[in-house]
């Protein structure tokens, strides 16, 4: 442990700001929760705040001015244009509410399949939209007025789906930007379902974009249903603001104040439904405020399934395995027909240059390829099946449990919408099928094993107040949770400095032999290579040119692109040349 992490150990937790306080400290925020708030509260105690009934009629106070009983006048039948107001608040605001919640039910949930999944549902769910989008509005809800009647909530159900599209590709683009995010891959390595990383993990993070649609939804709501009720398509007896300006309208020039009642509630409302929105959004944009004196947060083809017995010491065997992606002129390899094998609690170091394919291998038998990415040939046998051509599903149920990943940049693979013990305890749960409990307790020895100072400080932080080593002791931790047989490690010292990275090794060697896992470490550096691992398979340009023990392949390397590399982490930058290393030459 490094003096930093040490430092860092006693710094207490970020605390964070309530967000209904932190929004009333907006000033903006604070007058649209107000105005909305007397609404809504006007709407709920409509019968006690009703000065007289919304139906009753009195002849002679048709019309008439404010004043005498009727606070703010009388309309063109007599009745109340207050009580009518107050009343009219509920049927507006429940037609609004219908409108918003179909068409964010449908819009959103269609958006995150669509985005999440991509493929053919994204094609037949944008058509869908661009559909329902090409309609105009206006119209289909006047032709469904003539089947549905005067129902003006069943209006708004139509107009909710007619406004659906809005939230679909809104969601859609949002989670297209957000799903090959590093701590998504994470959270698929460590066996989280797809329903739980889409609402756990995907659309937290998007949220704020879409209450700002939710708002802007609500206020269209609000004014086409308005609209819809000046043009006669509502229950005339059903007080509502729409059917207050019709009525309003048609007496204007015997009655003028009239139509500014309605007109002034329906624009207060849907300017702080707006008002507020942006309050929430700038809110939830600004992440963790922090105090003085705490750590502030940082900026294809099918391919034919392989059977075939494997002696029993071996755990995986990949054979011809070719990766390619989609270009221009066809499908462009990126691994050409990679073969290696790993036995049984062995510690295998896949060795080349950036570029070379060791991270695409490392994916292709984990299943994570990026979009677009196909294995289009060869076998992954693990554990005597072959994984190659297994459905997602299938594959689900190795990741986390039977094989587990740590990726080389630690920060970007915690989410930072969690804190620490979440993240560790929520797969546990899902994968091993534990209590929360037994979770908290397996996570809390577990962060004590892999060498972090307090557990219990660690298990309550978020990422962005640890520091990157402690947070790769976090992903290593969460990696051998549910004792994997297989542990895929890509560059985990990469990012850390000289010091850390010693320390992650000493830890990750412990660890592989105290669980008896096989590792595969994807690696450039040949001096982690001596220090880690049983055999090395050196890559270029996709394919595997040498697999050889350690021991033999740093005394005698045969292919010239290994004795280049090996050159290169000796110090001879100077001259380039080679000089044949003896194993204790090579830095650890």
């Amino acid at each position: 442990m490094t003096d930093h992490e040490t430092s860092l150990s006693n710094v207490r937790p970020v605390q964070r700001d309530n967000l209904a306080l932190a929004v009333l400290s907006n000033p903006l925020g604070l007058v649209a929760s107000v105005l909305l708030a007397v609404v809504f509260l006007t709407a709920i105690f409509a019968p006690l705040i009703a000065p007289h009934s919304p139906t009753t009629l009195q002849i002679f106070k048709i019309n008439a001015a404010p004043g005498d009983g009727y606070l703010l006048g009388g309309d063109g039948s007599g009745r109340d244009v207050l009580s009518r107001l107050i009343y009219g608040s509920r049927s507006t605001l429940a037609g609004a509410a219908i409108a918003v919640v179909v068409a964010g039910l449908l819009g959103i949930a269609a958006g995150l399949v669509a985005g999440y999944y991509g493929g053919r549902r994204d094609i037949v769910l944008s058509w869908v939209s661009d559909g329902l989008m090409a309609l105009p509005a206006l119209i289909v809800l006047l032709a469904f007025y003539q089947t549905l009647g005067s129902s003006i909530y069943l209006s708004m159900v139509v107009f909710g789906i007619m406004l659906s599209p809005s939230f679909f590709r809104l969601t859609r683009n949002l989670v297209n930007g957000v799903k090959n995010e590093l701590y998504i891959d994470a959270a698929r390595v460590s066996g989280l379902s797809d329903l739980r990383i889409i609402i756990r993990h995907v659309l937290l993070v998007i949220r704020a974009p879409i209450v700002i649609q939710t708002s802007i939804v609500a206020g269209i709501a609000i004014v086409i249903q308005a609209g819809l009720e000046f043009l006669g398509l509502g229950d005339p007896g059903t007080p509502t603001w729409g059917g207050m300006l019709q009525n309003a309208f048609s007496n204007m020039y015997v009655a003028p104040l009239a139509i500014l009642w309605p007109g002034f509630a329906i624009s207060i409302t849907v300017a702080s439904f707006v008002l507020l929105a942006n309050a929430i959004r700038d809110r939830l944009q600004q992440g963790d405020r922090v105090k003085p004196g705490q750590i502030p947060p940082p900026e294809v083809a099918a391919v034919p399934v392989r059977a075939e017995a494997l002696p029993e010491d071996v755990l995986l065997d990949v054979r011809d395995l070719k990766v390619a992606y989609p270009a221009k002129a066809g499908w462009k390899d990126v691994v050409s027909g990679v073969s290696l094998t790993l036995r049984r609690g062995e510690v295998l170091g896949l060795v080349g240059e950036s570029g070379s394919g060791k991270t695409q291998t490392a994916f292709a038998i984990l299943g994570l390829l990026s979009e677009g990415g196909r294995i289009i040939a060869g076998s992954i046998l693990f554990d005597g099946k072959d994984i190659a051509g297994l459905p997602e599903a299938e594959k689900h149920k190795l990741r986390g449990k039977r094989i587990a990943y740590v990726p080389q940049e630690p920060m970007s693979n915690l989410d930072p919408a969690f804190r620490i013990g979440y993240q560790l305890v929520e797969p546990m749960v899902t994968v091993l099928g534990i209590s929360k409990a037994e979770a908290r307790r397996r996570a809390l020895d577990l962060l004590a094993r892999v060498g972090l100072p307090d557990p219990e400080r660690t298990f309550r932080s978020y990422p962005h107040q640890i520091s990157g080593g402690m947070a790769q002791r976090v992903l290593i931790a969460g990696a051998i949770s549910c004792n994997p047989d297989l542990l895929i490690a890509d560059e985990p010292t990469t990012a850390l400095d000289v010091t850390v990275q010693a320390e992650v090794l000493d830890l990750l060697r412990d660890l592989q032999s105290e669980f008896e896992m096989s590792v595969i470490l994807v690696t450039h550096n040949f001096g982690v290579v001596a220090d880690m691992c049983d055999r090395v398979a050196v890559m270029k340009d996709g394919a595997i040119v040498e697999t050889r023990d350690v021991t033999d392949l740093f005394a005698s390397p045969e292919h010239s692109y290994t004795r280049m590399l090996l050159g290169s982490v000796l110090d001879d930058s100077k001259t380039r040349t080679y000089v044949q290393p003896s194993v204790a030459e090579v830095p650890a």
